[in-house]
């Protein structure tokens, strides 16, 4: 091959590499520039992601803060609630006594109207009626006729008989019982009368006066002094406070036997119904417990008020055998061996604080039913008992949907 042929490939060539190579430095170029854009991103993303974790960070922060705020605003959204049903509460809507409504007292039960007021027809009433043997009769004769003429009491016949029940004129009456004594003309052996029973002192007063007494003191309620000064404005004699304690205290024990009669009927008794309330004695607040049935009442003071005083001995709880009717106490339900039923009256307070102050539903709707339970024959109650306990169990499942029970709070 001649040289300049060679020679001029060779150039060619040459201008190839020399263009491929400058095409290259070019792609280099264009590289270094990429890869400084990508750089430049990497960094502008390096930096997002780390202001992303500072936001993420304070994120979660808030995230648990929301969370808290939203339980601490449930609580005192209860708080609240609890405090306007608190304020809002009576013996109507609670289980508060009824002596703290002060004078706006109502009844446990709501009445309904029933017609007009006053005798209702066939009401057999009682009337003042004229007796036939008056205790005092005064008669009252007309004046002389215009012609002076004065009448005598054979002219005058009773035109109209005008009785007025009064009461008499108020006096204790004054008995001597005079022991007499007499020496046997016989044998000279002196004798000597013996006074009735319970006359033991030269001067005291009767059982009709301690009977008094005792009724004002217990069953009125009247006080010590009260009952001396009510004395003294009728009779004009003011009789001693001791005197009164003494009475009630005689009394107290004369009624032991039947007291033991009353416990036995009321023990024996299928249904008892039981509660407590709080009392004053010497100043100092105790309990007044009472178990009754439909005839008998036993009563007894103890200075607790839940399962010391219902277990202690002058309670009677620990020998019934039925149906225990109370007002949820929880100390009752330590007699497991007992059917309890809860007392209707604390069960309408309870739903008419649900209706007054939740508003609740179910709860009107059950109330509603109670009252018309409540409201029915005895006879029918009997006939429709089924029917009465299906419908009953359907409102408590509504109950239970509506506000379930709440659960145990761990620890």
């Amino acid at each position: 091959m001649p040289t300049e042929q060679v020679i001029s490939e060779l150039i060619q060539k040459v201008n190839t590499l020399t263009s491929r190579l400058s095409e290259t430095e070019k792609k280099l170029s264009s590289t270094e520039k990429k890869l400084s854009a990508t750089e430049k991103r990497n960094k502008e993303l390096t930096r997002r992601v780390q202001h992303l974790e500072i936001h993420g960070k304070e994120n979660k922060a808030l995230l648990q803060e929301n969370s808290e705020l939203k339980i601490e605003n449930t609580e005192l959204k209860f708080k609240v609630t609890e405090l306007e049903a608190r304020l809002n509460s009576n013996s109507r809507n609670s289980s508060k006594p009824p002596s703290s409504d002060g004078y706006k007292k109502k009844p446990a039960f709501p009445r309904k109207k029933k017609g007009k007021q006053g005798g209702q027809q066939g009401h057999q009433g009682r009337t003042l009626r004229q007796v036939e043997d008056p205790d005092k009769t005064v008669k009252h004769k007309p004046g002389p006729c215009d012609c002076g003429h004065e009448f005598s009491d054979a002219e005058l016949s009773v035109a109209e008989t005008r009785q007025v029940f009064d009461l008499p004129q108020p006096r204790l009456e004054v008995i001597a019982h005079e022991l007499l004594k007499g020496k046997c003309p016989v044998c000279g052996k002196w004798h000597k009368g013996v006074a009735p029973e319970g006359v033991n002192a030269p001067v005291q007063y009767g059982h009709g006066v301690k009977t008094l007494t005792t009724l004002l003191n217990v069953d009125y309620r009247i006080p010590f002094k009260k009952i001396q000064t009510l004395f003294s404005d009728l009779f004009g004699y003011a009789i001693n406070e001791s005197t009164v304690y003494s009475a009630s205290k005689q009394c107290y024990k004369r009624l032991k036997e039947p007291m033991e009669i009353i416990k036995l009927k009321i023990i024996e008794a299928m249904t008892a119904h039981v509660d407590e309330t709080g009392i004053r004695v010497e100043e100092m607040l105790r309990w007044l417990h009472v178990a009754t049935t439909e005839l008998y009442t036993y009563l007894f003071v103890h200075e607790k008020r839940g399962r010391v005083a219902l277990e202690s001995e002058q309670s009677i709880l620990d020998k019934l055998t039925g149906w225990l009717v109370h007002d949820c106490w929880g100390s009752y339900f330590n007699f497991n061996e007992l059917h309890h039923a809860l007392c209707g009256a604390h069960i309408l307070r309870e739903l008419e604080g649900l209706i007054e102050n939740e508003q609740s539903k179910w709860a009107r709707v059950f109330k509603t039913y109670l009252m018309y339970v409540f409201e029915m024959p005895l006879e029918e109650r009997i006939k429709r008992r089924q029917q009465i306990e299906s419908r009953y169990i359907l409102i408590c499942g509504m109950g239970e949907k509506a506000e379930p029970p709440p659960g145990k709070t761990p620890g």
